[in-house]
């Protein structure tokens, strides 16, 4: 079936003959304009090389250009009436599989050696409601993902891409820049969606392949202990913040001890540090603590 994707008519009569209807539970959007579908894929580069993994195709507006530009593209979503309307208006698209299946549930390494993936780019406009949950579980994995382009809330873009001593600028930011160099591709108003959503959105690009530290960053679990400490209590120091660590050993003067040892002063509050000062006390850690965590 051939409907223009990009017409919000269009795609309204076919979800309405279809006896489709959108599920607020599932989080559908769907991203109904040419101009921000380009800024998308011009953002992501695809080549025929590449294998892209979408999460949340919806009615298949960005899965079908895709496929005119990877060499395969494979679709993951979990509502079983949308599957039905892909597999209709993607009947065409060879190089398309689609993947019934909760995203967060999906064996990854599964996934990857049924496709014959040995790495892959990601591309979605991501359901809100699994944002954060999704972004932890691709980057946490040591998946082989090159990049992601990615749409989510503005205001968790803005965290993404935040920078020390900013408002923004929390564990996601960090987390986010620890993993990868994440850029704001352009900010997307509610009324190219369809239905509108409430809230303004926007892409953000986090480059995977190629992202590495000019410095030693140390134990990657005792590093987001400290980030997820040092945010817990944005409000105190962090010679009081720091307290929340699971070591026996960090009390009173030996946690200002540590962090002067870091180079760091104690009443600085956490959202002041960059990803190398934590980096710093992270590696400084060992000095002051026993081997084994109490």
């Amino acid at each position: 079936m051939t409907i223009d994707l990009t017409s919000p008519t269009q795609v309204r009569r076919f979800l309405e003959e279809k006896g489709i209807s959108l599920k607020h539970r599932f989080g559908q959007n769907f991203l109904v304009d040419v101009h921000y579908v380009d800024r998308i894929l011009a953002a992501a580069s695809l080549t025929s090389q590449d294998t892209v993994v979408e999460v949340g195709p919806g009615i298949g507006v960005l899965t079908a250009r895709m496929a005119q530009l990877a060499g395969q593209v494979v679709a993951i979503e979990v509502d079983s009436e949308m599957v039905l309307a892909l597999k209709t208006l993607l009947a065409d698209c060879t190089n398309v599989n689609i993947l019934h299946q909760d995203v967060l549930k999906v064996d990854w390494r599964k996934l990857m050696a049924e496709y014959a993936v040995e790495s892959f780019k990601v591309v979605a406009n991501l359901p809100y409601y699994i944002t954060t949950p999704v972004l932890t579980m691709l980057l946490e994995q040591d998946l082989p993902v090159t990049s992601l382009v990615v749409m989510v809330q503005k205001e968790v873009a803005e965290r993404m891409v935040a920078k020390p001593g900013s408002k923004d600028y929390g564990a996601f930011s960090v987390f986010t820049q620890y993993y990868s160099r994440p850029s704001l591709v352009t900010v997307v108003p509610p009324t190219v969606f369809l239905p509108p959503p409430k809230v303004h959105s926007a892409v953000v690009h986090l480059q995977v392949s190629g992202h590495e530290h000019p410095f030693s960053v140390g134990n990657r679990k005792s590093f987001f202990q400290i980030v997820k400490a040092a945010f817990g209590q944005r409000r105190k120091m962090l010679r009081r913040a720091l307290r929340g660590l699971p070591y026996s050993e960090l009390q009173g003067d030996t946690i200002v001890d540590w962090l002067e040892a870091s180079g760091i002063d104690p009443t600085r509050r956490g959202e002041t540090l960059s990803l190398e000062e934590f980096a710093k006390l992270n590696c400084t850690l060992p000095q002051f603590i026993s081997p084994n965590p109490q």
